[in-house]
């Protein structure tokens, strides 16, 4: 009964925060991330541990099938080059760069724990930068591209983190095998999503004149999908992205307008509610895991935290105006299919840039870190690496929460014109 109030509780600050956010235009995440650090300091309130596996089974999957299903399709092929980018390269050259700052900065942290640390902190939460950006006026092909790398690189920094992991605890790291065992996760992800999808159709077309049974069964598939996912070790952020994308196509020819109407205010709702508990529990996590650091520790671990904020920032920024080069120098040769509307501008690297915020997955991850290794011993530097963890995570969702908005109208405040604003739609809504 006490964890039922708490989390009666939880709810009721979140909605009423979210009002609050809104009446005084500050970005809702950052109000909610500040209000779970201070409730979770109440000395009467419990520690919420996090599990990882709630946030990766209950969290994530309707997340991912959300953005997939709305996103353009046309938009997303338009600038699949960027988002791939984005999404697999730029999360190992973070990683690594991660890696390589917190071996020569922090005290005891040899190359496989910082790869550790790098694999954590690599994947962006375009979640969080969505939430902030919302009503803002973001051009259409930036929402796809940020909405875009969202969908694939939570696979890679996954599976980068396995790899790392699996390197303290003491198995061999070779290339050749970690580069196939990432080509298989994500075919296998795929065809698990497709597979899917067309089981999902071949349902809907047979109850689609029961509404509340088709709109239960488009509710419930992320989740199956996800979890036949990783049963058949293969991504599962991979699959869920591709049942939604191929349940997009399909339902355009199939519903009705009334029916879209219903499924929008359903998933309105359900991305709304988990999108404020993930904000509060990022908060909350804060108290928890300054507990574990030792207290003349925790302003040296702040400072490693901001310096690595910083570093991952930078090298995004310089990934994605290398990105803007290449692609117009590639549509001035005309050597590959880069069309006019692929081409980034200045503005729009640097919004892009500037989300690079890190949130729910790194901090998941984080603390479903093993506590021993294989011999039993316990896992070197666990704490030092959630906390900083931890820290990163508030430092790029409150800094750079904060000033994104502020980015953004600066940017676009002498061509209003241009800006397209897009609701946030739910499935069905298409």
């Amino acid at each position: 009964m006490e964890n039922y109030s708490i989390v009666i509780f939880i709810l009721a600050v979140m909605i009423g925060l979210s009002a609050i956010a809104d009446k005084i235009k500050l970005p809702y995440p950052v109000l909610l991330i500040i209000a779970g650090i201070g409730v979770g300091f109440i000395p009467s309130i419990p520690n919420i541990a996090l599990n990882p596996e709630i946030v990766f089974l209950i969290f994530l999957p309707p997340q991912l099938y959300d953005a997939a299903f709305n996103i353009s399709y046309k938009t997303f092929m338009t600038n699949i080059n960027t988002i791939g980018t984005l999404a697999i390269s730029l999360v190992f050259i973070t990683a690594s760069g991660i890696a390589v700052a917190a071996h020569y900065l922090i005290p005891g942290m040899t190359w496989p724990l910082a790869f550790v640390l790098g694999a954590i902190l690599s994947a962006t939460d375009a979640v969080a930068a969505m939430s902030i950006t919302k009503g803002l006026g973001l051009s259409h092909n930036t929402n796809t591209i940020l909405e875009g790398e969202s969908l694939v690189n939570d696979a890679s920094a996954l599976v980068a983190y396995r790899f790392a992991v699996a390197a303290v605890t003491g198995t061999a790291f070779v290339f050749w095998r970690a580069s196939l065992q990432f080509v298989v996760l994500m075919a296998g992800g795929v065809l698990v999503g497709l597979v899917m999808g067309r089981i999902l159709a071949f349902i809907i077309q047979r109850v689609q004149h029961n509404s509340l049974a088709t709109i239960s069964f488009m509710l419930l598939m992320p989740f199956v999908t996800y979890l036949v996912a990783e049963d058949l070790h293969v991504s599962g952020v991979i699959a869920v992205v591709l049942l939604g994308l191929s349940i997009a196509r399909f339902s355009n020819k199939v519903f009705p307008t009334d029916l879209k109407k219903q499924s929008k205010s359903i998933w309105d709702i359900l991305i709304f509610l988990l999108n404020g508990l993930i904000f509060i529990l990022i908060g909350l996590q804060f108290p928890y895991v300054i507990k574990s650091i030792d207290s003349s520790q925790v302003w040296p671990y702040v400072g490693y935290a901001f310096m690595i904020t910083i570093i991952a920032l930078v090298l995004r920024m310089a990934r994605v105006f290398l990105q803007r080069i290449n692609l117009q120098r590639a549509f001035q040769q005309g050597k590959r299919k880069i069309t006019e509307d692929a081409l980034l501008d200045f503005k729009s690297s640097l919004i892009i840039s500037w989300s690079g915020m890190r949130g729910i997955v790194s901090l998941a991850i984080a603390i479903g870190l093993p506590t021993t290794l294989t011999d039993g011993s316990p896992f070197p530097e666990r704490n030092a690496i959630i906390f900083i963890s931890v820290v990163v995570v508030l430092f790029t969702l409150i800094g750079q929460g904060l000033t994104l908005p502020w980015i953004v109208r600066k940017l676009n405040v002498d061509h209003p014109e241009k800006l397209i604003f897009e609701n946030n739609k739910g499935p069905l809504n298409n």
